[in-house]
C-alpha cells in the first residue's frame, strides 16, 4: 500500500476527494507543462556510463549501439536520465506504484493464467512507489518521440498525447466511482478492447489489430523453444549466437568444485522457494538441462539475463524461463527508496500489484556470479503470448488509438495501488491536465533529442564505443 492510499483509506469519500484537490496547491495542474533543464543537470552520458559500470562490460557497446539508432531507441534506454529530470519538478504527493519506465513499447498484449489475451504493462524493472505523474509524463513524452520518428506533424504528435492523457484521466474517474474489489478485478481483455475500439478504426487499422492479436497467440513457449534451441549429441540445448546468446559453459571460467550442474540447480532451487506451493509442485515436473546468457531490450543490455531451458516428460515438453538481473530502481535515488532485501523481489511485488494477470512462474532469486559477486534476479516465462506493438510503424490515427489504450491501462494499474478518488479529484473534469502534459511532452522530447545528439557526439569522439547488433 502506498503512503497516499494508506492515509486516505480511513477517510470518507468526500475527504479523499478533498485531499486530491488540495494536492493542486503543491503542484497546480498547469505546473506540469513546464520543463526546463536544471542548472546543474547531470551530463546524460555520465548517467548512462554510471549504469554501464555495473554491467557486463563486453555487452555495453551493444547497449550504446542500440540507443544510438534513433531518438526513440535512445528514449527507451534513458529512464535513469528522465528520473533525474523529473525529480526537481513540483510533485503532487499522490503516490502510486510506478512502472518507472512507462514508455509506449512497455504496453503490450500478454497471456493471463486463464489463457486469455489481455492488454497490460509488461516491464517492471524500475517499479517503485512515487508520484503518479512521473509515469504519465514518461508515457506522454514517449508518444511525441514515437510520433516524431514517424514524421508526424505537430498537431498529429499532440493528438496522440491528448488521447493518451485524456484516457488516463477519464478512466481514473470511472475507477473513482467503483467498488474496491471491482477495481482489483478490472481487466483489459484484448478481444473486448478490439470490439470497443472498432468504431474508431479504419479497415486497415482493424486488419492490423486482428493480425497482431493472432500473432500474439502464436508467440508461445513452443515458438521460443523452436527458435532458441537445437538437438545436439547431449540432447536438446540452447543454440549459441554469441554475444547475443552465449551458453553457460562458454562463459564459466571453470566449473565449481560441485560442478556446473550443481551451480544451475542451486539457482533454480532458490527461485522455486519464492513460488506458491502449487507452482513449486508444477516446477518439479521439469528438469533443468541448459542455461545461456541472453542480450535483451535496449536499456537492459549489459545486465545479466539468463535463459533457462527445462524439459518435462521428454524433449517435446519444454519450459523456457528468463532470469533477469534486478538492480536498484532508477527512481530510488529520487524518492528515498524502499527497503528491499532483494531487488528481484521489488520487481515481482510491483508487477503483482500493477498487473491484473501475472505469469504463474513469476518469482525471484539471488545468485553468485563467476566473479564471486551476489546479484538479485527475477524470473518469468520467456515468450508467453506476447504481442508487441510497434508505435514507430503506426499512422496518426492508429497511434492516437494506441495512446488511448495505454493511458487507460496505466490508469487501471495506478488505481490498484493508489487512491483513485483522490487522483480523479486532482485531475478534475476539464482538460487542463491534458493540455499541460501536451506541452511537457513536446519540451521533454526536445530534451531527449539533445541527449541523443550528445550520445552521437560521444560515439564520434571515442568517449564511448557503440556496436550495433
Amino acid at each position: 500500500m502506498t503512503a497516499t492510499s494508506a492515509f486516505t483509506a480511513s477517510l470518507a469519500p468526500a475527504e479523499r476527494a478533498a485531499y486530491g484537490r488540495d494536492a493542486r496547491k503543491r503542484a497546480p495542474r498547469s505546473s506540469h507543462a513546464r520543463y526546463e533543464a536544471a542548472q546543474r543537470r547531470p551530463d546524460p552520458i555520465e548517467v548512462i556510463e554510471r549504469q554501464s559500470a555495473e554491467r557486463v562490460q563486453e555487452l555495453v557497446p551493444i547497449r550504446y549501439g542500440r540507443m544510438s539508432e534513433s531518438p526513440f531507441r535512445f528514449y527507451r534506454g534513458a529512464a535513469a536520465i528522465m528520473a533525474a529530470d523529473l525529480a526537481p519538478l513540483p510533485r503532487t504527493g499522490l503516490e502510486v506504484q510506478l512502472c518507472g519506465d512507462a514508455h509506449p513499447l512497455n504496453f503490450r498484449m500478454l497471456a493471463s493464467p486463464e489463457r486469455r489475451l489481455v492488454f497490460d504493462i509488461n516491464d517492471f524493472d524500475e517499479t517503485l512507489t512515487g508520484p503518479f505523474e512521473w509515469d504519465v509524463k514518461r508515457l506522454a513524452a514517449g508518444f511525441v518521440t514515437a510520433a516524431r520518428a514517424n514524421g508526424f506533424s505537430l498537431e498529429e504528435q499532440n493528438a496522440a498525447v491528448r488521447a493518451c492523457v485524456r484516457a488516463y484521466r477519464q478512466r481514473m474517474h470511472e475507477f473513482a466511482g467503483m467498488r474496491t474489489l471491482d477495481i482489483w478485478y478490472a481487466q483489459d481483455d484484448a478481444d473486448r478492447l478490439r470490439e470497443l475500439m472498432a468504431s474508431s478504426m479504419d479497415s486497415q487499422a482493424r486488419r492490423r489489430t486482428a493480425k497482431a492479436t493472432a500473432r500474439a497467440r502464436t508467440r508461445t513457449h513452443l515458438e521460443a523453444f523452436a527458435k532458441l534451441t537445437r538437438v545436439t549429441a547431449e540432447g536438446r540445448r540452447i543454440t549459441p549466437d554469441p554475444p547475443l546468446i552465449t551458453p553457460y559453459g562458454r562463459l564459466s571460467p571453470g566449473p565449481s568444485e560441485a560442478g556446473p550442474e550443481h551451480d544451475l540447480a542451486a539457482v533454480l532451487e532458490g527461485y522455486a522457494r519464492t513460488l506458491p506451493s502449487e507452482r513449486r509442485h508444477l516446477l518439479r515436473h521439469y528438469r533443468l538441462v541448459d542455461m545461456a546468457r541472453k542480450v535483451v531490450g535496449v536499456g537492459s543490455v549489459g545486465t545479466r539475463c539468463w535463459v533457462l531451458l527445462l524439459l518435462g516428460r521428454d524433449d517435446d515438453d519444454p519450459l523456457l524461463l528468463q532470469a533477469k538481473e534486478a538492480q536498484e530502481s532508477v527512481l530510488a535515488a529520487h524518492t528515498g527508496g524502499e527497503p528491499y532485501d532483494n531487488q528481484g523481489r521489488r520487481v515481482v511485488a510491483g508487477q503483482r500489484l500493477m498487473q491484473t494477470s501475472g505469469d504463474i512462474f513469476l518469482g525471484w532469486t539471488h545468485a553468485v556470479g563467476f566473479d564471486g559477486q551476489g546479484r538479485d534476479f527475477y524470473v518469468r516465462q520467456l515468450w508467453d503470448w506476447k504481442g508487441i506493438a510497434r508505435p514507430e510503424t503506426m499512422g496518426p490515427g492508429l497511434l492516437s488509438l494506441f495512446g488511448r489504450l495505454c493511458g487507460a491501462s496505466l490508469a487501471r494499474a495506478h488505481a490498484r495501488s493508489g487512491d483513485p478518488l483522490a487522483l480523479a479529484a486532482y485531475l478534475g473534469g476539464s482538460d487542463r491536465f491534458d493540455r499541460a502534459l501536451v506541452e511537457f511532452a513536446q519540451s521533454y522530447a526536445d530534451q531527449n533529442e539533445r541527449d541523443y545528439e550528445a550520445l552521437e557526439a560521444a560515439c564520434r569522439s571515442g568517449r564511448i564505443r557503440a556496436e550495433r547488433r
